[in-house]
């Protein structure tokens, strides 16, 4: 790897997750950019401030998470289930999240600016 990439940061978001049991692990402050979460079960999982930038997370299970802080810029997270998550001041800028649920979750202070969202989870 050149000098400049920290070797941690270029192993985090060089794995592919889907289909993967991530039930309780701690992603908490990783760049995950551009990485596949594609089908992964994630309930329970600390993602906060995590990178999540260009992620693909189609029917991924986030239930009782912890996605406080994260960056889900122009992610494809579409049938995602967010239920019970803490949103609190995610980033969901652009994301594609059609057909994805919200029930109970925490969203104060999140942005969902040009987010694509239906309109019963609005």
């Amino acid at each position: 790897l050149p000098s400049h990439i920290d070797s941690d940061q270029a192993e985090e978001n060089a794995v592919n997750y889907t289909l993967t049991d991530l039930n309780y692990r701690d992603f908490s402050h990783k760049d995950l950019q551009g990485t596949s979460f594609a089908g992964a079960e994630m309930r329970g999982a600390n993602f906060q401030g995590a990178n999540m930038q260009r992620t693909i997370i189609t029917k991924g299970d986030f239930f009782q998470a912890n996605l406080s802080e994260a960056d889900f810029t122009d992610t494809f997270a579409d049938r995602v289930t967010f239920d019970q998550t803490d949103l609190t001041n995610a980033i969901f800028t652009d994301a594609m999240l059609s057909c994805s649920t919200f029930g109970n979750a925490v969203v104060t202070g999140a942005d969902f600016s040009g987010a694509i969202v239906d309109r019963y989870q609005v």
